[in-house]
Order: structure tokens, then sequence, then C-alpha cells
């Protein structure tokens, strides 16, 4: 009895060792699987441009190369995903290519962003179409990047408003715009958009397009141009400087032509009638004359009551004869 208990112990004991020993073949099969050379060094992120709303940045990796040359077509897989979502919303692959041993390559990546948004960034590493390395970022606050529209140098210091003209047809103000070149070099001859916006109703009364020309570095230009528009409103001037089709910088002021006061403690707030017959634009090129002269004549030559005083005429003298015949 106890040789067979000694024989049933013999043999766990031997089942025990070929378990381990299966487990670590296994395993040491898998390292062997997802183990590979390359890993990555560093990342390094950078704003390449900032709009209004996103931003331009370069997601730079740098993939190390730990053992033998490589030649294979490992790539590194760049994702971006939303912070308070957990959803995907971008994602890019760029080809390492050969890397020797012990070399450090750099791969950069392009990608937009939404600044108002919050993000974590996977940085991985596909070799042969395996997960070799992977590492995590977060990104915010892309908000408080300021836009490109500093880098232009050029700043709208003032305006101030000249009345030039008044008639029948509105009041001709003209604008002198202040710009200051801040910049270190001289400033590019950028194009500049003033209108003049009823503060009510926001429609537009006049604009005219000007060009700054090119300005010295901490020199001021003054850049004027006349507005017509109608009397007895209040408008806001708002000025935008353009680089070709973008709008790299804007600003406003405002002249009052129809200023208010308070009257009493109340602050009593009265509704403006607004007339628009007075911001209508006429556009003098395409009008038809020969029309207009034809339509004119039309209407004097057109009998326009006579026809009503005829009858009238009629009833008149049926009435007489009939009081004429009774007497």
């Amino acid at each position: 009895m106890k040789q067979k208990e000694n024989s049933i112990r013999f043999i766990l004991i031997l089942i025990i060792i070929a378990f381990f020993t299966v487990s670590s073949g296994c395993l040491r099969d898998f390292g062997e699987q997802k183990g590979s050379n390359l890993g990555v060094r560093d990342v390094e992120i950078s704003a390449d441009s900032v709009k209004s709303t996103y931003v331009w940045l370069n997601v730079t990796t740098y993939v190390e190369n730990m053992g033998s040359d490589s030649d294979s077509n490992a790539s590194v897989v760049l994702k971006i995903f939303n912070k308070n979502t957990g959803l995907l919303e971008k994602k890019q692959e760029a080809r390492i290519g050969p890397i020797e041993q012990w070399e450090t390559k750099a791969v950069s990546q392009s990608i937009s962003l939404l600044k108002s948004g919050d993000y974590r960034i996977s940085t991985t590493i596909m070799d042969d179409g395996k997960l070799n390395y992977e590492r995590w970022m977060t990104l915010s606050g892309l908000d408080t990047l300021q836009s490109d529209m500093q880098d232009t140098g050029i700043q709208i210091e003032t305006i101030d408003f000249l009345v030039r003209e008044t008639s029948s047809k509105g009041v001709v103000i003209q604008n002198d715009i202040y710009l200051k070149n801040e910049g270190i070099e001289t400033s590019r001859d950028y194009r500049i958009l003033i209108k003049a916006r009823e503060m009510d109703a926001r429609l537009v009364a006049d604009k005219e397009w000007i060009s700054s020309g090119e300005i010295e570095p901490e020199e001021t230009v003054i850049r004027s141009v006349n507005l017509t528009v109608p009397a007895g409103y209040n408008y806001a001037v708002e000025i935008s400087v353009w680089d070709g089709n973008t709008i790299v910088k804007t600003d406003e002021d405002y002249v009052q032509l129809n200023p208010e006061k308070v009257i009493d403690r109340d602050q009593l707030v009265q509704n403006k009638n607004i007339n628009t017959a007075d911001f209508l634009v006429e556009e003098e090129e395409d009008y038809n004359w020969d029309y207009a002269v034809a339509e004119e004549t039309a209407e004097e030559e057109s009998p326009g009551f006579t026809g009503s005083f005829a009858v009238i005429g009629i009833i008149t003298a049926l009435y007489l004869v009939r009081r004429r015949l009774h007497e």
C-alpha cells in the first residue's frame, strides 16, 4: 500500500514538472512573438499653425532600434481620442523605414485639432502588423494658444472719425485708421476692409477696401477712407485685415450720429424704428433709363380718372332731364 502511494506521488511530481515546462515554453514563445528591437525614445508635440478655432500640430516620434539592423515594414500609428467621450477622432500612420542598430530616427506627423477639446494621444509602433510599443499622453488647453493673427505684426491703434459732407443722401464720414507695425520686420502690403454697420439692425450701410502698404518696424501710418451712411443712426465701424483670402486681424470702433442720454433714473428703454429705405443700395450702372422714360410717358398718357368723371356727368345729366320732365 505504501509503495502504491509513493508511486502516485512520483506520478504527480512528474505531472507538475511537465506542466511548468510547458508553461515556461508558452511564455517564452509569447515574449518572442511580441518582442522587438524598436522602441519609442521620446515624443515631441509642437504647434505649426494656430487658427481661431483649430490648431495644426506636429507630432514627432523618436524611434530607437535597440537590436540588429531593421528594414521591416514597421510604422508609427498616431491615434487621437476625445478625453471626455473616449471616442477615436483622428488616426494616422507613417512608415519608419530602414533603421540601423542603436540608431534613433525621427518620424513626424501633422494633424489638426479643435482648440476647444481635450485629448488623449496614443503613439504606437506596429512591426509586421503586430503591436510592439505604445505610449500615452494627454493634451489640453489648446484654446489658450495665440492665433497666427499676431504674426502679422500689424496693430490697429485707434480710429478717428471726421464728418466731411452732409446731404440728402446721407453723411460722408472720413475714417482715419492708425496702423502700427509692432513686428521686427517690414510688414507686407495687406488689404483692409472697412464696414459701417448700423448697431441695432446690424445692416451694413457702406464698405470700402484700402491697402495698408508696407510699414517699417515700430512705425505708425494713417490710412483714410470715406464711408457714406444715413444720418440719425449709430454705427460700428468694423475693420478686417486680409492676407489673401484669410482674415488675420480684426477690430472695431463706434460712431454715434444719434447718441442717447438718460432722462430719468428708471432709464426707460425705447424701441427704435429702423427705416430700412435709408440702407437701400442702388446699383446705378444697372439702371434702365429707357424703361424709366417709357414708363413715365405711359403714366402721362394714361386716362387717369377721366372715365370716372364721364360716368358722373352722365348721371348728373339724366337727373336734370328727369327733373325738367316732372316740372
